[in-house]
């Protein structure tokens, strides 16, 4: 699915991402957390580089390595960022690559996994992660009640076309998220916590999506 994707993704993501510039820049803004420039930069689920592009454009020293389990989509990443990251391709179940990392990042692609899968990814995150070091994750989320879940898809199909999402778009959208397998906020920040991060936020919301911060403790 996300290999016939690849070639209009980033286009694609402006429309169907209404806060774009406001999820992106409060995503790549937490890395501030650290307190510090990141030495090494982990990117899950990284698909074309558009997270790991903005990163590299804010922390320019940083080493970059972008996984994700569509080749066609880190090809995509190789022409825009070329010899500035390395590239993995492996699914987000199968091991991380070593750390210790000063920041593991993520942008619309945990949602894929089921919920036990989610909470074992943190832990593992958790485990890669230097001391003082940060995830953050730019996610689509799930609403907390059955009337907010109505007031989510209705705002976000809404916003897409008035974005210039086309009827095609929209249809093709609403049929891959059908597979997503979205958690709430609040479960997460709990997942998090649970993992063993020490200072745990959601630092934005606009409806279906939030971006969640991690940080593990320095001590």
């Amino acid at each position: 699915m996300f290999d016939e994707h690849a070639p209009d993704y980033v286009a694609t993501r402006r429309r169907l991402v209404p806060s774009f510039d406001q999820f992106y820049g409060t995503a790549v803004e937490a890395l501030g957390l650290i307190g510090h420039p990141p030495a090494r930069v982990l990117d899950l689920g990284a698909g074309t580089g558009l997270f790991a592009g903005a990163v590299a454009e804010a922390y320019p020293d940083a080493e970059l390595v972008l996984l994700d389990g569509s080749p066609a989509m880190l090809e995509q990443a190789m022409g825009f960022l070329r010899a500035r990251a390395s590239y993995i391709t492996r699914r987000l179940e199968e091991p991380l690559p070593a750390g210790p990392w000063a920041a593991v990042v993520s942008a619309m692609a945990i949602h894929h996994l089921d919920h036990a899968g989610k909470r074992d990814l943190y832990k593992r995150v958790f485990n890669e992660l230097s001391p003082g070091g940060v995830f953050v994750n730019a996610e689509h989320v799930g609403a907390p009640t059955a009337l907010l879940e109505d007031a989510y898809k209705a705002w976000h199909e809404r916003r897409a076309r008035e974005l210039g999402s086309s009827e095609a778009e929209w249809e093709g959208a609403r049929e891959r998220m059908r597979a997503d397998r979205l958690a709430t906020v609040e479960d997460q920040l709990a997942w998090l916590r649970e993992a063993g991060f020490a200072d745990v936020d959601c630092l934005f919301k606009d409806y279906s999506h939030a971006v969640l911060v991690a940080r593990r403790a320095a001590g």
